[in-house]
């Protein structure tokens, strides 16, 4: 491992000028158009050990709806001593007003990485960069939704460079030889997928891999392979304790396939786009998974209101719920399209509710070009907890 923090170590010198002196103990934000930022400020951390406000230490405690509609509150607990570290780049969930994000977080920022990442904390050292992303005000542009404002900075000013510069310096300073498992959604995970295939994907750092999550985006592979497209050596994971796998999907609702016009799921350059179910990593039919939804909300309130989870509704204190039982997953793959199928397990006679949502929402009503692409990470978050959690296991006993 010395040979590889050397390599972190010489990656980072050669990152040209940087915001400003002073290392850790600098936490200011820097420049919104700066082109290199400096990773050992603690300004551009969301979730990183030892930081004075880490927003992975949040509330993170569930409340149980059975299917009889009684419900039991499962109280969180970080790990104590992970073995292993745990990499996320976030979703896109910014609303500031021009075409990227500045160095200034804030509630829609901070809400995702509680729904989609601080959970993680039950089985790793959690580790969360702040990026200049393409704004949620952009993305709605192409939609109806005002211009953002002002110009289109340069190619070289933020995203993909600014989550390299992270990477870069958390293996040089914080990684000191630990296994690490990269989770990305959306944006995130395109990013994610772009540095994997660059840095770690064939080089030596590919032997610290624990896993790669890349939800809610595109991971390509040949036609009934597992390893070949997007990853020239990483294959896919088909069970809880494989490492240096990865895993990847895009949800839909059961009988809602991607339509034509859908910008998930769709295969490209003769490449197929995988799907490997969380719920059962062999590749079984429908599995209940094991969900945890926001009680209230969902990822950057883009999918409307919350349907009540009792008829009648009883109140519910904790920010996340658990359904056991109501919500299965299945891989389906039709025409040039595959995805993960979301079913809902409705019982009409109990008092459990009968609907999940998790589409965007139009004035028109829900886009089904986006499938359930807010609950991608929902759907699934107790299984990849499970599943990180072998993996972990699996990864010291291999070191």
């Amino acid at each position: 491992m010395r040979s590889l923090r050397a390599i972190g170590a010489a990656a980072l010198l050669g990152l040209g000028a940087w915001v400003a002196a002073g290392g850790a103990a600098n936490a200011q934000a820097p420049d919104p158009l700066v082109a290199r930022a400096d990773y050992s400020n603690d300004a551009l951390w969301l979730c990183r050990p030892g930081l004075a406000d880490d927003k992975c230490k949040v509330n993170l405690d569930a409340t149980i709806v059975k299917a009889n509609g009684s419900l039991r509150t499962e109280r969180f607990k970080p790990a104590r001593n992970p073995k292993i570290d745990c990499f996320f780049v976030y979703p896109t969930v910014s609303l500031d007003p021009g075409y990227l994000s500045d160095w200034e977080p804030d509630a829609m920022e901070f809400d995702d990485v509680r729904l989609q990442f601080a959970r993680f904390g039950s089985v790793c050292r959690t580790f969360a960069p702040l990026y200049r992303q393409f704004t949620l005000t952009a993305l709605r542009a192409a939609s109806g939704g005002p211009a953002p404002q002002g110009e289109r900075p340069p190619a070289n000013i933020g995203g993909y460079q600014d989550v390299l510069d992270a990477w870069t310096w958390y293996m040089a300073n914080e990684n000191k030889g630990r296994g690490v498992v990269l989770i990305g959604h959306s944006q995130g995970a395109g990013v994610l997928a772009r540095l994997i295939a660059a840095e770690i994907d064939g080089k030596p750092a590919q032997k610290q891999l624990v896993s790669a999550m890349i939800l809610g985006s595109a991971l390509m592979a040949p036609e009934g392979a597992d390893v070949g497209g997007t990853f020239k050596s990483i294959p896919l994971c088909r069970s809880p304790s494989q490492i240096g796998c990865a895993i990847s999907y895009a949800t839909f609702r059961a009988g809602a396939p991607p339509p034509e016009t859908s910008r998930f799921g769709r295969s490209r350059e003769g490449l197929r786009a995988v799907c490997t179910n969380p719920a059962d990593l062999a590749g079984g039919s429908k599995t209940v998974s094991d969900a945890y939804f926001l009680t209230q909300g969902f990822l950057n309130g883009s999918g409307g209101e919350t349907p009540p989870w009792t008829n009648p509704p009883k109140p519910i204190a904790t920010p996340f719920v658990k359904v056991p039982g109501l919500v299965s997953t299945s891989c389906e793959s039709q025409g040039e399209f595959t995805w993960l199928a979301m079913h809902v397990n409705a019982d009409p006679s109990d008092p459990r509710t009968d609907e999940v949502r998790g589409e965007v929402q139009r004035a028109t009503g829900p886009d089904l070009n986006w499938g359930l692409h807010l609950v991608d990470v929902d759907v699934a978050m107790g299984d990849l907890i499970r599943i990180v959690k072998a993996q972990s296991s699996a990864y010291a006993k291999k070191r």
